[in-house]
């Protein structure tokens, strides 16, 4: 099994935000597989469900983002996974919008919520990071106003696009490994 967490906050405030990306993903996964229904379990929201031909569970923390490690951990835990076997999605300020990447370990860059995820399993997870850029110059505030912003209309037009994608990414490692999906997802280019 494949533990596939997306990283956001909970609550009607933060739906539409960038930072909700990872949660819009996996929301997406579970939907285009016929998976679940999402039950309450481990501080989170869990769905079961099946892309390229495997069996995959859902996760989205509901303990706000900077304690996602909290709600993570123990859902690994219980089902003995170890973290080659945690795919997190999250959004990522240092890749343009759209543009995804896979990867396995490494730094949080200042990503709280990978923080979290790091302190209570350790860095080697698996991560599906999905491109949302950095703030315009015109931005008056800083990352974390950003990332807290909802999509702007032209990002808006794309991210059923881009929410696709990433499913198929998902579909890619749990499939034919993280090395045979990094291949082909890092080709790639956002249309």
């Amino acid at each position: 099994m494949i533990l596939v967490v997306g990283l956001g906050n909970p609550g009607a405030r933060y739906v539409e935000t960038r930072h909700n990306l990872g949660f819009m993903v996996v929301e997406r996964a579970v939907a285009r597989s016929a998976g679940g229904p999402f039950r309450e379990r481990f501080a989170g929201r869990v769905a079961p469900f099946s892309l390229g031909g495997e069996s995959l569970l859902g996760l989205l923390p509901q303990t706000f983002m900077n304690q996602s490690g909290g709600s993570v951990q123990p859902c690994a835990a219980f089902y003995k996974l170890e973290p080659g076997s945690v795919l997190v999605v999250h959004d990522e300020l240092d890749l343009p919008f759209g543009e995804l990447r896979l990867k396995q370990g490494g730094g949080d860059a200042g990503h709280r919520g990978l923080g979290s995820v790091t302190q209570h399993l350790g860095p080697d997870y698996v991560r599906l990071r999905v491109g949302i850029g950095r703030p315009p110059p015109e931005f008056l505030g800083d990352a974390a106003d950003f990332v807290l912003q909802a999509f702007a209309p032209q990002e808006r037009a794309a991210l059923d696009e881009v929410l696709d994608r990433s499913v198929e990414a998902i579909a890619l490692f749990a499939s034919r490994g993280l090395s045979a999906a990094m291949n082909t997802v890092h080709q790639r280019k956002p249309r």
